[in-house]
């Protein structure tokens, strides 16, 4: 069975970001068409479907890392901030934009809260799983060394 390791983070992602896009249970909301991704960053995504990535990409690292809590989230997704002539300091990603994704897929079921951080549920391991396996035929074209797994 193809599960989310057999595949490549970005083909994978990207994939799943459209899904829950179809799936219209994931919606951003309206700040987050100006809101930036973290303090290190100097603008908001360039992309308009940046939240429908992110919320896969948490979904991903969920499932990858789980049980995990937000604040873990947030080092994920964080990076280094320029600060001029002094040297630049890593900063943690949004919060806000985290939990939000969390919350969603949360509501949607995909993921519940733990004891220790929120851990992906059979219907979420299903949903990515499921995801995994729809793509990797057209992986393996691409990538040949994958066509062992």
């Amino acid at each position: 069975m193809t599960t989310v390791y057999d595949l490549p983070a970005d083909v994978l992602i990207h994939k799943v970001a459209d899904e829950l896009k179809a799936m219209e249970t994931v919606e951003a909301p309206e700040w987050a068409a100006f809101a930036k991704t973290g303090v290190h960053k100097q603008a908001p995504p360039f992309d308009e479907d940046w939240w429908y990535t992110r919320a896969a990409a948490v979904l991903r690292r969920i499932y990858v890392d789980g049980p995990i809590g937000v604040e873990r989230l947030r080092s994920f997704y964080g990076g280094k901030q320029n600060r001029g002539s002094n040297p630049d300091k890593f900063r943690k990603g949004s919060g806000s934009v985290i939990r939000k994704v969390v919350q969603q897929l949360e509501s949607e079921g995909f993921i519940e809260n733990a004891e220790n951080g929120r851990k992906i549920t059979a219907k979420g391991r299903s949903f990515l799983d499921g995801v995994a396996y729809s793509l990797k035929a057209d992986v393996v074209e691409q990538i040949p060394a994958l066509a062992k797994y």
